[in-house]
């Protein structure tokens, strides 16, 4: 949370999209058309090894299921946790952008991500399959390119991209309701499948962080180091209104718990850690485990703000 809650963190897939259990390997697999030159071998979960010619691509879109899970399948709507690894293929030369496999911290992609070809290669995939997808042009950034990341316009995008574990856009806690909060807290309530209502009392906010649990989960507590998987809506106590949700975006949104370099506010870290997944906690955040004295001028929030998060943890991959 750097920008505005959906800023607890900013994925590498950010960076590329800009405009989203047991299985059978082959060990050097192509694609099959002319862009099929990209060899992709190794193992699920494992730094792929990606062999890309010498040169200048063809300039038409390849897919390649190089391994084929046998899990969930990736809806349209959905999200899913994976890893993935992104080079640039330009003319006879390429280079590795981004790989989620050397930071180990798998991310929450969505099935409908910005790139069209990406889109194309994704949906319909199976949890446990690895994906290859050769992106010309048209299929990626078209004529502008991206020159964030060195993208020119003649570029050929390659990405491989490991599907572990499926999540739809309405995923939500699945324990036990044991509060709805209320008195000196926000009231809680909600409808199976969308986002809770949050009424703020027209009190002075705790001055010190607050965890409260509404829906205990009967999951693993979360760890440090893994990949959270979360659906939550935040609202400013001042103004009593939401400044962000991953409910209206229906995406849940993902982070890393406990990462070094942080990749969330100070109260995501403290406040998620230990909490079994399939909960629904609430916290109420003090500016000091929140945007600080700062504040967050782009979601309105000042540097006396109170913040009030609902947080469902609807999943945890390890890294």
């Amino acid at each position: 949370m750097r920008r505005i809650a959906a800023a607890l963190s900013f994925p590498l897939i950010a960076v590329i999209v800009l405009a989203g259990c047991g299985s059978s390997a082959s060990s050097n697999s192509a694609a099959s058309n002319p862009n099929g030159s990209v060899a992709v071998s190794g193992a699920f979960g494992t730094a792929p090894t990606v062999k890309i010619p010498a040169s200048k691509a063809s300039g038409k879109l390849a897919i390649k299921t190089v391994i084929k899970g046998t899990g969930q399948v990736l809806g349209a709507s959905d999200s899913f946790v994976g890893n993935y690894a992104v080079y640039v293929w330009s003319g006879a030369s390429h280079k590795e952008v981004l790989s989620t496999f050397s930071t180990r911290a798998p991310q929450v992609l969505a099935a409908n991500v910005g790139l069209v070809g990406l889109k194309q290669a994704l949906t319909g995939a199976r949890m446990g399959s690895r994906v290859l997808a050769v992106l010309p042009p048209k299929d990626a950034y078209g004529s502008k390119g991206n020159s964030q990341i060195g993208v020119r316009p003649t570029d050929t995008i390659v990405f491989v991209v490991d599907l572990i574990k499926d999540f739809s856009a309405t995923a939500e806690a699945s324990g036990k309701h044991v509060s709805n909060g209320g008195g000196a807290l926000p009231a809680v309530t909600a409808k199976a499948g969308s986002a809770p209502q949050v009424k703020i009392p027209a009190k002075k906010p705790p001055r010190k962080l607050i965890v409260k649990t509404l829906i205990k989960g009967s999951g693993q507590p979360t760890a440090k180091g893994q990949t959270v998987v979360t659906q939550y809506v935040g609202l400013n106590w001042r103004t009593r209104k939401a400044f962000d949700s991953s409910w209206s975006r229906q995406q849940p949104f993902g982070f890393q718990l406990d990462a070094t370099p942080a990749q969330i506010i100070p109260a995501w870290d403290k406040g998620l850690t230990g909490v079994p997944v399939g909960s629904r906690v609430m916290l109420i955040v003090p500016p000091a485990d929140g945007y600080g004295k700062t504040g967050n001028a782009q979601a309105g929030i000042k540097g006396t703000d109170t913040l009030v998060f609902v947080v469902d943890i609807v999943g945890a991959v390890a890294g």
